[in-house]
């Protein structure tokens, strides 16, 4: 089996008082297409001090980072959790692997904003979220009308993208997250997540699920 491209750091991979920021090698391993199943949600938890877990990879669900013999090595980290300034997502980690991070607010912050039928604390806004012809909507009224009407924010995640994009860590927070690849035009990574638990400097759990498949 061909050897995971060795994972290049661009700053300290972690330390209490300064940025974890990852630049990555995207894996070339040429059988983990066809070993790794696809998913496409989940909850899922990052720790900091785990050197697998640190980083989430959207394509499976499972942890960014492998042992690979006797080394450590990136295998798909889409998503890392950084304890700096108080904890942070960071995306667009990989080399060549630009991305945007948009905060939503919570449920109850969509349900305000967009007007919405929903209980408080309820998970519409979050499950509703979608992508129709290459724009992101949410509900319009309440579900059983199946009426949408278009994400104001919906435009953020597809502009100013950049490497290692970073939005704070917020408990009950709503994110899109749009990962491109400089090199590829026909890689997209867009999906929505919501912090269901955060420990500062030791872990976030995440639900997630991709609206571009």
């Amino acid at each position: 089996m061909k050897k995971i491209s060795f994972l290049i750091v661009s700053t300290a991979l972690i330390a209490f008082c300064t940025p974890q920021v990852l630049r990555a090698q995207t894996p070339t391993t040429p059988d983990e297409k066809q070993t790794q199943p696809r998913k496409t949600n989940g909850i899922f938890t990052m720790y900091v001090l785990d050197p697998l877990a640190r980083a989430l990879c959207f394509k499976d669900g499972k942890e960014g980072m492998i042992f690979q013999g006797n080394t450590w090595e990136n295998r798909c980290s889409d998503l890392s959790y950084s304890p700096a300034g108080g904890g942070n997502l960071v995306a667009g980690i990989e080399i060549n692997r630009v991305a945007t991070i948009v905060d939503l607010g919570t449920g109850n912050d969509l349900r305000d904003r967009y007007d919405f039928e929903d209980a408080a604390n309820g998970g519409l806004g979050f499950a509703s979220l979608r992508l129709d012809g290459g724009k992101v909507t949410i509900v319009q009224g309440d579900l059983t009308k199946q009426t949408w009407q278009p994400l104001k924010e919906g435009d953020q995640p597809f502009s100013d993208a950049k490497a290692s994009a970073t939005a704070p860590i917020r408990l009950g927070h709503i994110y899109l997250v749009r990962i491109a690849d400089t090199k590829d035009k026909n890689f997209e990574r867009l999906v929505k997540l919501m912090v269901i638990s955060f420990r500062p400097d030791e872990a976030v759990t995440l639900r997630w699920e991709l609206l571009s498949k």
